[in-house]
């Protein structure tokens, strides 16, 4: 499924010795997001007994890795390296995938890229598919949007409009962002 370098392999391993106890930790894989540079992902070293029981379990080179259920059909033939930077480093996936695979998820990638994203931006917001569930879109907000009071009314009268307008098939878009967490919203 996944490719891992000598030098992801070696850090790897490094940060499994760090810790200061016996469990068997495993590298954990959810793709989390999508940007502008690619994908977003979320690396994890987890006690084998924390897998959910959606994970996706292989062995890459003698070592477990644990894919997140979802991520899995956008990781096929990604390759995680090490790369040291004068920064210091850090861990990136080289992944030649798609950032959506089906038609209905890429319309509205793009109806949120073309119609919504220039809406919330003139008041420093942020909008993010993060996936299709039948006839759901689920999104994030950020930036001025993530905390912001007027986000339900953004929702409803402005972004559930456009995208059921131009994608007829998504009956509904759920709004998964922790609005707790933003700092200095817009409003």
């Amino acid at each position: 499924m996944i490719l891992i370098t000598d030098k992801a392999k070696e850090m790897l391993l490094q940060f499994q010795q760090k810790a200061d106890d016996d469990i068997k930790r495993v590298l954990r894989v959810e793709i989390i997001g999508r940007g502008d540079k690619g994908f977003r992902y979320d690396l994890n070293l987890v006690d084998l007994q924390e897998k959910e029981e959606s994970d996706i379990a292989s062995e890459v080179d003698g070592m477990t890795v644990l894919i997140a259920e979802r991520s899995a059909q956008y990781m096929e033939g990604a390759t995680l390296d090490f790369v040291e930077t004068l920064m210091g480093g850090g861990f990136q996936f080289e992944n030649p995938n798609p950032m959506w695979v089906d038609d209905i998820s890429v319309a509205v990638a793009e109806v949120i890229q073309t119609d919504v994203s220039p809406m919330v931006a003139s008041h420093g917001g942020t909008v993010e598919l993060l996936g299709v569930d039948g006839d759901k879109a689920v999104i994030a907000f950020g930036g001025g949007c993530q905390g912001c009071g007027m986000v339900d009314v953004t929702l409803k009268q402005g972004i559930e409009v456009v995208i059921r307008e131009k994608v007829p098939s998504i009956k509904s878009i759920v709004d998964a962002t922790d609005h707790e967490a933003g700092s200095n919203p817009f409003y």
